[in-house]
């Protein structure tokens, strides 16, 4: 099993040597305590001005050599890197920093060959670490994100020592070319059914020379990739939390004038700001209620085609023949509701009916058509997802 290592560096001639050494000096140590039997480096230069390149040079009998004229990104080095040409069965990148120790790649081999991972990095949120408080925080910050929309959780999204199994690197692909191709990674494995991510404690010192990292530009990069992937897997659940916020905004503005209504079987003038709240955001709880199911199908459709997905409530809705039964349910109340009213308009030209019935008939047409539009609109999804599925059955001939 062989293994490749790369070292993506920019302007880190304080560094570059000395984590050259310390990597080829772990060499025998990895093959000796994992699975791994032969072992690449490749450094990458990101566009340095310094002696990066020229202290590389010196090394060159024993590790490849990358050398980019401008700066690309740290992505792009890492993915150069892996794409160079040398086969190996396990795909690596270190820091050029000397904050990780080589070493600790026999343990990140061993949860690729031992407990099944697809991706295995070192996470530097320990007792032992050495990383500044700030970024301490940013870390336990995106973790904390992703944990609440993922079933799964890694404590360090943005660490710089990984490996990654080659053959599922198609499945987490593409990344970023800037810092956040970590994050961008840790999310995709995270959030993506068919990987697995595991990740283990290691020592982590403080860097030599200057961080290229800048909190407030980077960290603005990190939330939006994370975000990016999470509206990329699971859509939904975003677009729940905020149906959920709606309709709990709806009831509680039409709270008090029901609450007045039971009591005193009238409804206050001013109450009617509170009916036409209440129906806005009731409306937009439904629309996204709608919009949530059917980017869950794009999702299940396109990228996981072969997953069960279950029935949940939203599926007897908005997709199951029930829907038309709810539009019809929707249409013959709103009807009730102003069908005196529009009698009497017809009959005499005249009505009294009062204005909470008029919203609460708009609410409940309104509701109906959106319920209707999904049902169909989920009926061509599947036809598209069926018409897919024969295209690339031809394909596969």
């Amino acid at each position: 099993m062989k293994l490749l290592i790369v070292i993506p560096a920019l302007n880190e001639e304080q560094s570059i040597n000395n984590i050259i050494l310390r990597t080829e000096a772990a060499k025998d140590f990895i093959c000796k305590n994992s699975k791994v039997t032969s072992i690449d480096i490749i450094v990458v230069s990101d566009g340095s001005t310094d002696k990066t390149v020229e202290i590389s040079k010196s090394h060159c009998d024993k590790i490849g050599l990358i050398v980019f004229e401008k700066n690309r990104g740290y992505g792009a080095a890492i993915k150069e890197g892996w794409g160079s040409g040398t086969e190996a069965d396990l795909l690596a990148f270190i820091d050029a920093d000397g904050t990780c120790d080589p070493l600790f790649f026999s343990d990140l081999c061993n949860l690729i060959t031992e407990k099944g991972a697809d991706v295995a990095l070192g996470s530097r949120l320990n007792k032992e670490s050495e990383m500044p408080v700030i970024r301490r925080f940013g870390n336990a910050l995106f973790s904390i994100m992703l944990s609440l929309v993922a079933n799964k959780r890694i404590k360090d999204t943005a660490s710089g020592m990984r490996v990654i199994r080659k053959s599922a690197l198609h499945k987490i692909m593409p990344l970023p070319d800037g810092l956040h191709f970590t994050p961008a990674m840790s999310a995709r494995a995270i959030l993506s059914d068919d990987l697995t991510i595991l990740e283990k404690d290691m020592p982590y010192l403080e860097r030599e020379g200057e961080s290229k990292l800048r909190i407030w530009k980077d960290g603005k990069r990190f939330l939006s990739v994370i975000l990016e992937n999470i509206f990329l897997y699971i859509p939904h659940k975003i677009f729940n939390i905020l149906a959920f916020c709606s309709i709990l905004l709806a009831i509680l503005f039409i709270a008090v004038p029901l609450s007045f209504y039971i009591r005193n079987y009238f409804l206050q003038e001013w109450m009617i700001y509170r009916f036409i709240i209440s129906a806005l955001a009731g409306i937009t709880g439904t629309i996204l209620l709608s919009i949530s199911h059917m980017t869950k199908n794009v999702v299940s459709f396109t990228l996981r085609p072969n997953s069960k997905q279950k029935k949940t409530i939203l599926y007897y809705i908005f997709e199951h023949s029930t829907a038309i039964l709810i539009a019809l349910l929707c249409y013959f109340l709103g009807t009730l509701l102003v069908f005196n009213s529009i009698w009497d308009r017809i009959t005499t030209g005249l009505t009294t009916e009062h204005w909470s019935r008029y919203i609460s008939m708009i609410v409940l047409y309104i509701s109906g058509t959106i319920v209707l539009l999904s049902f169909f609109t989920n009926k061509i999804l599947h036809l598209v997802k069926d018409r897919l599925a024969y295209l690339q059955s031809l394909n596969r001939k």
